[in-house]
């Protein structure tokens, strides 16, 4: 049995990638039908062509039509899109990750599902990336809590020593009225 090691660089390199293909449209995270058939490297037209053949295994839930201003509003947000597409008057499809997963089974080829791999692996370390940024950020707001009504009661001590060091100056006349900083004028005299 041939222990394979798999190459991390290579691993980051394309989820990286594949990470800068997957969109957020209506909520969830999604690929869009060009980007799919460039990773399978099929035409885009065939894709389609197949879901179309498929379309039983395609529910709302795992591909959906985008509307014309979510297009207009990713070509004008994503400078990564192909230049070809941006005024393209045809509107991709987007694919979850499960309509995704369903591509493997419409395209066979070993292309394809090597590649299918690939991009699940990659939904799966955004969904670890994205748990693991809301854990950090339940500690970070955990924290500044507890900072922050720490501070709060330091400010409370500070205001109060100000205000006797400030009663302490009235009573006592230190303070002396100035006049004016700065150069004065004949008639200010």
């Amino acid at each position: 049995m041939e222990i394979v090691v798999q190459d991390k660089a290579k691993d980051v390199a394309e989820f990286s990638i594949i990470r800068s293909m997957i969109y957020e449209i209506r909520g969830q995270k999604v690929m869009l039908d060009f980007d799919l058939a460039e990773i399978y490297e099929v035409p885009t037209k065939r894709l389609k062509e197949q879901v179309k053949r498929n379309i039983e295994r395609f529910p709302e839930d795992f591909m959906f039509q985008l509307s014309s201003q979510e297009w207009n509003e990713l070509v004008a947000n994503c400078d990564q899109l192909p230049k070809t597409l941006k005024h393209s008057y045809i509107v991709p499809t987007a694919f979850t990750q499960e309509g995704v997963a369903m591509l493997s089974g419409v395209l066979r080829s070993q292309k394809a599902i090597q590649e299918n791999i690939k991009i699940m692996r990659a939904f799966v370390m955004l969904r670890q990336y994205v748990l693991n940024y809301a854990e950090v950020k339940q500690e970070l707001d955990n924290f500044m809590r507890e900072t922050n009504a720490k501070l709060n009661k330091n400010d409370m001590k500070f205001e109060a020593i100000f205000k006797l060091f400030d009663e302490y100056i009235k009573q006592n006349k230190l303070y002396k009225e100035r006049g004016k900083i700065g150069y004065k004028q004949n008639n200010e005299q």
